[in-house]
């Protein structure tokens, strides 16, 4: 298959409501959407990339103007300069340019979704997937009192997700969780996600999320504090979760050997791309550590190949697969819809969703074809 064509479309969404995590308040969702048309014999094919970085460097190191500007300066020419380029050579044809995992992973997921779609095959056909529907949780974040973040919680359970993450920082804590439980009753699955915003001396006080029986607590210290992490998982009954640690099969392995994750956090485009997703889901399997897949905000592009990702049989927990509606009045594709706490899984080729050309038109604020 070759490259002929990559197209970078900017685009800017606004949300329904915003989303306040420990780093960040998001209005609206700034993304880069790669569009690869590809050669194949005598058939030109289109497929489609989300690249997940933030507008800004928060999240990660990683943000979106320097994805953009290392896929046109570095990566796509790689890719270009060859006469048969597969998905599966994608990560070793980047591998020289250091890091970068969100442009390479987008930059994969086009070429990827090209080259299933020469063969009218599925991602969940390309991965193996044997579900049909996957459960769906929803990511809650931070309000502006704990009523209001009640309130929103009953609201999610009213429309059927299967599971609540609340966001904490220091200071929204104790008291949302408290009152989430108090009102909602045990039977309720509930985890916290604290986006790295405490340290190991805060560990006596994330102790007293114990008593709260959370299926897990996500990525509470820094990305580079493995040690820490394994420690504070001596001193918690609460599972603890990694994410922005985990940028590689590599480091999964790293945190499970040392005990620093009971269970993993999967996010496709953080890894480096969905092949090295699938990796850490079979080497988490291995040795026993559960793991779910994560939520970047994506359009139906990348939600729809999640869902396929999370039908492999090690996603035992429910993940961030929400509908489209839960972030966006209108999608870049047709939307992903929840229904009774479930997201189908897509069968179409490819990813299974495709780009709607007049939503592309209404959100797109810049566009730049690149050729080899």
């Amino acid at each position: 298959m070759k490259l002929t064509k990559l197209t970078l479309h900017r685009i800017e969404m606004p949300l329904v409501s915003p989303f306040t995590t420990s780093f960040s308040t998001q209005t609206a969702r700034n993304a880069l959407l790669l569009e690869a048309e590809c050669r194949v014999d005598d058939e030109l094919v289109t497929g489609w990339g989300e690249c997940v970085a933030m507008a800004e460097p928060l999240y990660s190191s990683e943000y979106l103007e320097g994805a953009a500007h290392v896929i046109r300066k570095w990566l796509a020419p790689r890719l270009f300069a060859e006469a048969d380029v597969t998905a599966e050579t994608v990560a070793g044809l980047l591998a020289p340019i250091v890091g970068h995992r969100m442009a390479k992973s987008a930059l994969e997921m086009a070429i990827l979704d090209a080259q299933l779609r020469s063969r009218r095959q599925s991602f969940a056909g390309y991965l193996g997937t044997a579900r049909k529907t996957i459960p769906s949780g929803v990511s809650v974040g931070i309000q502006d009192s704990v009523p209001a973040m009640v309130k929103t919680v009953g609201g999610y359970l009213d429309e059927g997700y299967a599971r609540i993450k609340l966001k904490i920082k220091p200071g929204i804590d104790l008291e949302p969780v408290a009152a989430v439980r108090r009102e909602f009753g045990d039977d309720l699955l509930l985890q916290v996600d604290a986006n790295a915003a405490y340290t190991l001396a805060d560990a006596a006080h994330l102790k007293r999320l114990d008593e709260f029986n959370l299926l897990l607590i996500e990525q509470p210290l820094g990305e580079e504090d493995l040690r820490q992490h394994a420690e504070l998982a001596r001193i918690m009954t609460t599972p603890m979760c990694l994410d922005e640690s985990i940028v590689s099969a590599q480091t999964a392995a790293d945190a499970i050997v040392i005990g620093a994750a009971a269970v993993i956090n999967i996010k496709p485009g953080r890894v480096g791309g969905y092949l090295e997703a699938r990796r850490i889901h079979d080497l988490a399997q291995a040795h026993g550590v559960a793991v779910w897949c994560g939520g970047m905000l994506e359009t139906g592009i990348g939600r729809a190949a999640n869902a396929a990702l999370a039908g492999l049989p090690g996603f035992t927990l429910p993940g961030d697969i929400s509908g489209s509606d839960r972030f966006y009045a209108e999608d870049i594709s047709e939307p992903i819809v929840m229904s009774d706490g479930e997201v189908a899984v897509p069968t179409g080729p490819g990813f299974g969703v495709d780009v709607l050309p007049e939503r592309l038109e209404k959100f797109r604020i810049e566009f730049e074809e690149l050729r080899g």
